[in-house]
Protein backbone atom coordinates (compact mmCIF):
# COMPACT_ATOMS: atom_id res chain seq x y z
CA UNK A 1 0.00 0.00 0.00
CA UNK A 2 1.08 3.38 -0.56
CA UNK A 3 1.84 5.37 2.10
CA UNK A 4 1.48 9.33 2.31
CA UNK A 5 3.27 12.01 4.05
CA UNK A 6 0.59 14.88 5.64
CA UNK A 7 3.24 17.61 6.52
CA UNK A 8 1.58 20.45 8.58
CA UNK A 9 2.28 23.62 7.91
CA UNK A 10 2.17 26.21 10.91
CA UNK A 11 3.93 29.19 12.12
CA UNK A 12 5.78 28.14 15.15
CA UNK A 13 6.52 29.82 18.26
CA UNK A 14 9.50 30.13 20.60
CA UNK A 15 9.85 27.23 23.00
CA UNK A 16 11.70 29.27 25.84
CA UNK A 17 12.54 32.87 26.77
CA UNK A 18 15.97 32.33 25.05
CA UNK A 19 14.25 31.52 21.86
CA UNK A 20 12.27 34.76 21.42
CA UNK A 21 14.70 36.82 19.91
CA UNK A 22 15.93 33.81 17.07
CA UNK A 23 12.58 33.16 16.45
CA UNK A 24 11.87 37.01 15.86
CA UNK A 25 14.70 37.64 13.60
CA UNK A 26 13.47 34.23 11.57
CA UNK A 27 9.90 36.20 11.13
CA UNK A 28 11.17 39.41 9.85
CA UNK A 29 14.02 37.80 7.66
CA UNK A 30 11.45 36.17 5.75
CA UNK A 31 11.03 38.43 2.15
CA UNK A 32 7.49 36.98 2.23
CA UNK A 33 7.27 39.48 5.09
CA UNK A 34 9.69 42.02 5.10
CA UNK A 35 9.68 42.57 0.73
CA UNK A 36 10.09 46.35 -0.26
CA UNK A 37 12.21 47.59 -2.96
CA UNK A 38 15.87 46.75 -2.54
CA UNK A 39 15.24 44.86 1.19
CA UNK A 40 17.11 42.27 -0.27
CA UNK A 41 20.40 44.37 0.11
CA UNK A 42 19.90 44.60 4.09
CA UNK A 43 16.86 42.32 5.02
CA UNK A 44 18.84 40.43 7.73
CA UNK A 45 20.45 43.68 8.97
CA UNK A 46 16.69 44.86 9.39
CA UNK A 47 15.58 42.19 10.88
CA UNK A 48 18.59 42.11 13.80
CA UNK A 49 17.63 45.31 15.16
CA UNK A 50 13.84 44.51 14.67
CA UNK A 51 14.32 41.04 16.81
CA UNK A 52 16.71 42.64 19.22
CA UNK A 53 13.79 46.31 20.02
CA UNK A 54 11.08 43.73 20.09
CA UNK A 55 12.22 41.17 22.21
CA UNK A 56 12.25 42.27 25.65
CA UNK A 57 8.85 43.43 25.49
CA UNK A 58 7.80 39.95 23.63
CA UNK A 59 9.44 37.83 26.58
CA UNK A 60 7.63 39.44 28.97
CA UNK A 61 4.35 38.43 27.00
CA UNK A 62 6.16 34.92 26.57
CA UNK A 63 6.81 35.33 30.57
CA UNK A 64 3.26 36.01 31.07
CA UNK A 65 2.00 32.29 29.46
CA UNK A 66 4.82 30.48 31.03
CA UNK A 67 7.74 30.68 29.51
CA UNK A 68 7.26 29.43 25.91
CA UNK A 69 4.81 29.11 23.42
CA UNK A 70 2.59 26.49 23.57
CA UNK A 71 1.89 26.07 19.64
CA UNK A 72 4.16 23.06 18.86
CA UNK A 73 2.57 20.53 22.16
CA UNK A 74 -1.18 21.47 20.58
CA UNK A 75 0.40 20.71 17.13
CA UNK A 76 1.52 17.62 17.83
CA UNK A 77 -1.74 16.65 19.78
CA UNK A 78 -3.66 18.09 16.04
CA UNK A 79 -0.97 15.52 14.12
CA UNK A 80 -1.39 12.62 16.25
CA UNK A 81 -5.34 12.79 16.09
CA UNK A 82 -5.08 13.38 12.14
CA UNK A 83 -2.67 10.69 11.42
CA UNK A 84 -5.09 8.34 13.78
CA UNK A 85 -7.83 8.80 11.75
CA UNK A 86 -6.49 8.93 8.59
CA UNK A 87 -5.06 5.55 8.99
CA UNK A 88 -8.66 4.32 9.47
CA UNK A 89 -8.67 4.88 4.75
CA UNK A 90 -4.99 5.32 4.28
CA UNK A 91 -1.71 4.33 5.51
CA UNK A 92 -0.85 8.13 6.16
CA UNK A 93 2.67 9.72 8.33
CA UNK A 94 1.83 13.28 10.00
CA UNK A 95 5.05 15.51 10.34
CA UNK A 96 5.36 19.37 11.31
CA UNK A 97 7.06 22.09 9.16
CA UNK A 98 7.40 25.01 11.62
CA UNK A 99 7.91 28.19 9.37
CA UNK A 100 9.90 30.24 12.07
CA UNK A 101 11.39 28.03 15.15
CA UNK A 102 11.66 24.35 15.80
CA UNK A 103 10.97 21.84 13.45
CA UNK A 104 11.27 23.16 10.69
CA UNK A 105 10.50 22.17 7.40
CA UNK A 106 14.43 20.74 6.17
CA UNK A 107 13.78 18.08 9.66
CA UNK A 108 9.89 17.75 8.34
CA UNK A 109 11.64 16.22 4.69
CA UNK A 110 14.31 14.37 6.48
CA UNK A 111 11.71 12.43 8.50
CA UNK A 112 9.71 11.63 5.26
CA UNK A 113 13.02 10.65 3.82
CA UNK A 114 14.01 7.90 6.47
CA UNK A 115 10.54 6.75 6.00
CA UNK A 116 11.06 6.29 2.11
CA UNK A 117 7.94 8.49 1.35
CA UNK A 118 7.55 10.53 -1.76
CA UNK A 119 3.93 10.92 -2.37
CA UNK A 120 3.22 14.58 0.02
CA UNK A 121 0.65 16.50 0.92
CA UNK A 122 1.46 20.00 2.38
CA UNK A 123 -1.52 20.79 5.04
CA UNK A 124 -1.39 24.06 6.27
CA UNK A 125 -3.04 24.74 9.19
CA UNK A 126 -3.68 28.25 7.97
CA UNK A 127 -7.52 27.84 6.24
CA UNK A 128 -7.26 31.34 5.08
CA UNK A 129 -4.93 31.77 2.13
CA UNK A 130 -2.19 34.44 2.75
CA UNK A 131 1.07 34.61 1.02
CA UNK A 132 2.54 35.75 4.17
CA UNK A 133 1.41 32.24 5.60
CA UNK A 134 0.79 29.42 3.28
CA UNK A 135 2.45 31.72 0.57
CA UNK A 136 5.59 31.66 2.56
CA UNK A 137 5.38 28.52 4.30
CA UNK A 138 5.06 26.97 0.79
CA UNK A 139 8.23 28.92 -1.23
CA UNK A 140 10.26 27.69 2.13
CA UNK A 141 9.04 24.30 1.24
CA UNK A 142 10.10 24.75 -2.29
CA UNK A 143 13.64 25.95 -0.62
CA UNK A 144 13.79 23.14 1.43
CA UNK A 145 13.48 20.26 -0.97
CA UNK A 146 16.34 21.71 -3.05
CA UNK A 147 18.55 21.82 -0.32
CA UNK A 148 17.36 17.67 0.67
CA UNK A 149 17.59 17.09 -3.44
CA UNK A 150 14.14 16.03 -3.23
CA UNK A 151 12.70 17.82 -6.08
CA UNK A 152 11.43 14.60 -7.70
CA UNK A 153 8.82 14.20 -4.80
CA UNK A 154 5.01 14.09 -5.68
CA UNK A 155 3.78 17.29 -3.78
CA UNK A 156 0.06 18.11 -3.41
CA UNK A 157 -1.19 21.62 -2.13
CA UNK A 158 -4.52 21.90 -0.12
CA UNK A 159 -4.41 25.83 -0.33
CA UNK A 160 -7.43 26.91 1.78
CA UNK A 161 -10.44 25.87 2.99
CA UNK A 162 -12.41 28.68 4.81
CA UNK A 163 -15.83 27.32 4.85
CA UNK A 164 -15.36 23.71 4.76
CA UNK A 165 -18.28 22.14 6.31
CA UNK A 166 -16.27 20.32 9.60
CA UNK A 167 -14.04 23.64 9.67
CA UNK A 168 -17.26 25.88 10.30
CA UNK A 169 -18.83 23.24 12.66
CA UNK A 170 -15.99 23.05 14.63
CA UNK A 171 -16.23 26.77 15.11
CA UNK A 172 -19.73 26.91 15.90
CA UNK A 173 -19.08 24.45 18.40
CA UNK A 174 -16.66 26.65 20.39
CA UNK A 175 -18.61 29.67 20.27
CA UNK A 176 -21.80 27.67 21.85
CA UNK A 177 -19.15 26.93 24.31
CA UNK A 178 -18.12 30.44 24.80
CA UNK A 179 -22.19 31.63 25.11
CA UNK A 180 -22.55 28.96 27.69
CA UNK A 181 -20.58 31.19 29.70
CA UNK A 182 -22.80 33.66 29.94
CA UNK A 183 -26.06 34.06 32.23
CA UNK A 184 -29.23 32.71 30.03
CA UNK A 185 -30.78 35.34 30.18
CA UNK A 186 -27.78 37.37 28.70
CA UNK A 187 -26.74 34.76 25.72
CA UNK A 188 -28.87 36.91 23.10
CA UNK A 189 -27.44 39.87 23.84
CA UNK A 190 -23.72 38.73 23.54
CA UNK A 191 -21.77 40.41 20.91
CA UNK A 192 -19.66 38.27 18.68
CA UNK A 193 -16.35 39.83 17.92
CA UNK A 194 -14.50 38.13 15.32
CA UNK A 195 -10.90 38.57 15.14
CA UNK A 196 -8.04 37.70 12.69
CA UNK A 197 -4.70 38.20 12.60
CA UNK A 198 -4.29 41.44 10.15
CA UNK A 199 -2.31 41.75 6.78
CA UNK A 200 -0.71 45.00 5.07
CA UNK A 201 -3.49 46.24 2.85
CA UNK A 202 -0.88 46.40 -0.05
CA UNK A 203 -1.03 42.72 0.00
CA UNK A 204 -5.24 43.11 -0.50
CA UNK A 205 -4.39 45.50 -3.72
CA UNK A 206 -1.87 42.83 -4.86
CA UNK A 207 -4.50 39.85 -4.97
CA UNK A 208 -4.13 38.28 -1.51
CA UNK A 209 -7.58 36.87 -0.95
CA UNK A 210 -7.57 36.36 3.10
CA UNK A 211 -9.51 39.16 3.79
CA UNK A 212 -11.77 37.78 1.36
CA UNK A 213 -11.88 34.54 2.56
CA UNK A 214 -12.15 35.44 6.65
CA UNK A 215 -15.39 37.13 5.31
CA UNK A 216 -16.82 34.46 3.90
CA UNK A 217 -15.77 32.21 7.08
CA UNK A 218 -18.10 34.93 9.61
CA UNK A 219 -20.80 34.53 7.02
CA UNK A 220 -21.00 30.89 7.26
CA UNK A 221 -20.18 30.50 11.19
CA UNK A 222 -23.15 33.12 11.28
CA UNK A 223 -25.30 31.18 8.49
CA UNK A 224 -24.85 27.58 10.03
CA UNK A 225 -24.89 28.52 13.73
CA UNK A 226 -28.54 30.37 13.21
CA UNK A 227 -27.02 32.99 15.16
CA UNK A 228 -28.77 36.26 15.89
CA UNK A 229 -26.36 38.60 17.57
CA UNK A 230 -24.78 41.47 16.31
CA UNK A 231 -21.42 40.76 15.34
CA UNK A 232 -18.11 42.25 13.83
CA UNK A 233 -14.90 41.47 12.06
CA UNK A 234 -11.94 42.97 12.95
CA UNK A 235 -8.36 42.33 12.91
CA UNK A 236 -5.56 42.58 15.36
CA UNK A 237 -1.53 42.08 15.67
CA UNK A 238 -0.35 44.74 13.30
CA UNK A 239 2.99 46.23 13.47
CA UNK A 240 5.15 48.89 11.44
CA UNK A 241 4.08 51.76 9.94
CA UNK A 242 2.65 50.13 7.18
CA UNK A 243 -1.61 50.53 6.49
CA UNK A 244 -3.29 47.70 7.62
CA UNK A 245 -6.78 46.21 7.24
CA UNK A 246 -9.00 47.59 9.55
CA UNK A 247 -11.19 48.44 12.06
CA UNK A 248 -8.58 47.24 14.55
CA UNK A 249 -9.45 45.11 17.51
CA UNK A 250 -8.52 46.86 20.56
CA UNK A 251 -10.08 50.01 18.59
CA UNK A 252 -13.14 47.74 17.87
CA UNK A 253 -14.13 46.44 21.96
CA UNK A 254 -12.79 50.24 23.48
CA UNK A 255 -15.76 51.51 20.84
CA UNK A 256 -18.11 48.57 21.43
CA UNK A 257 -17.92 48.83 25.31
CA UNK A 258 -18.10 52.71 24.88
CA UNK A 259 -21.75 52.14 22.91
CA UNK A 260 -22.57 50.01 26.00
CA UNK A 261 -21.89 46.41 25.10
CA UNK A 262 -22.11 44.97 28.59
CA UNK A 263 -21.61 41.02 27.30
CA UNK A 264 -19.01 40.20 25.13
CA UNK A 265 -17.44 37.09 23.39
CA UNK A 266 -14.00 37.12 20.98
CA UNK A 267 -14.09 34.88 18.45
CA UNK A 268 -10.23 34.09 17.30
CA UNK A 269 -11.30 33.07 13.60
CA UNK A 270 -8.24 33.22 11.56
CA UNK A 271 -6.38 30.80 14.36
CA UNK A 272 -6.74 26.98 14.86
CA UNK A 273 -3.91 27.01 18.22
CA UNK A 274 -3.68 29.00 21.02
CA UNK A 275 -0.94 30.84 21.11
CA UNK A 276 0.71 34.41 21.88
CA UNK A 277 -2.23 36.41 19.72
CA UNK A 278 -5.15 34.83 21.66
CA UNK A 279 -3.25 34.35 24.68
CA UNK A 280 -1.60 37.07 25.71
CA UNK A 281 -2.96 40.06 22.92
CA UNK A 282 -6.95 39.19 23.02
CA UNK A 283 -7.10 37.02 26.85
CA UNK A 284 -4.95 39.78 28.63
CA UNK A 285 -4.46 43.12 26.38
CA UNK A 286 -8.03 43.48 24.47
CA UNK A 287 -9.52 42.14 27.98
CA UNK A 288 -7.79 44.86 29.70
CA UNK A 289 -9.55 47.57 27.35
CA UNK A 290 -12.78 45.93 27.22
CA UNK A 291 -12.66 45.90 31.90
CA UNK A 292 -10.74 49.45 32.08
CA UNK A 293 -14.30 50.99 29.94
CA UNK A 294 -16.37 48.78 32.34
CA UNK A 295 -17.85 45.69 30.46
CA UNK A 296 -19.87 43.19 32.85
CA UNK A 297 -18.51 39.98 31.41
CA UNK A 298 -15.42 39.38 28.59
CA UNK A 299 -15.05 35.75 27.31
CA UNK A 300 -12.73 34.89 24.84
CA UNK A 301 -13.56 31.68 22.41
CA UNK A 302 -10.96 28.51 22.82
CA UNK A 303 -9.18 27.78 19.96
CA UNK A 304 -9.99 24.77 17.74
CA UNK A 305 -6.94 23.06 18.81
CA UNK A 306 -7.44 19.68 18.23
CA UNK A 307 -11.60 19.81 18.68
CA UNK A 308 -13.03 16.35 16.21
CA UNK A 309 -14.75 18.44 13.95
CA UNK A 310 -11.63 20.27 13.10
CA UNK A 311 -9.77 17.06 12.66
CA UNK A 312 -12.71 15.76 10.85
CA UNK A 313 -12.10 18.71 8.10
CA UNK A 314 -8.46 17.84 8.03
CA UNK A 315 -8.99 14.16 7.39
CA UNK A 316 -11.54 14.97 4.98
CA UNK A 317 -9.36 17.72 2.75
CA UNK A 318 -6.54 15.01 2.93
CA UNK A 319 -8.80 11.99 1.54
CA UNK A 320 -9.75 13.96 -1.04
CA UNK A 321 -6.10 15.20 -2.15
CA UNK A 322 -5.13 11.28 -2.12
CA UNK A 323 -8.04 10.88 -4.34
CA UNK A 324 -7.42 13.52 -6.41
CA UNK A 325 -11.12 15.46 -6.18
CA UNK A 326 -11.41 18.72 -6.88
CA UNK A 327 -12.10 20.95 -3.46
CA UNK A 328 -15.51 21.96 -3.55
CA UNK A 329 -16.24 25.42 -4.74
CA UNK A 330 -17.77 26.05 -1.90
CA UNK A 331 -14.83 25.67 0.17
CA UNK A 332 -13.65 28.29 -1.79
CA UNK A 333 -13.43 31.95 -2.07
CA UNK A 334 -13.08 33.51 -5.67
CA UNK A 335 -9.37 35.22 -5.52
CA UNK A 336 -10.09 38.67 -6.65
Amino acid sequence: MKKYGIVLLQLGGPDSLDAVEPFLYNLFRDPDIINFPLSFLFRKRLAKIIAEKRSPKIREHYHHMGGKSPILELTQAQANALEEQLNKSIDARVVIAMRYWKPFTDEAIQELKKDGISDIILLPLYPHYSVSTTGSSVNEWNRAVKRENVEHWNVQLIREYPTHPDFVASFIDRINEGLDRFPEDKRNEVHLVFSAHGTPTKLVRKGDPYKYQIEDSVKAIMRNGGYTHNHTLCFQSRVGPEKWLEPFTDDTVERLTKEGVQHMLIIPVAFVSEHIETLFELDVEVREIAEEHGIEQFEVMPALNDHPQYIKALADLTLSAVQKKEIHPEYQTART
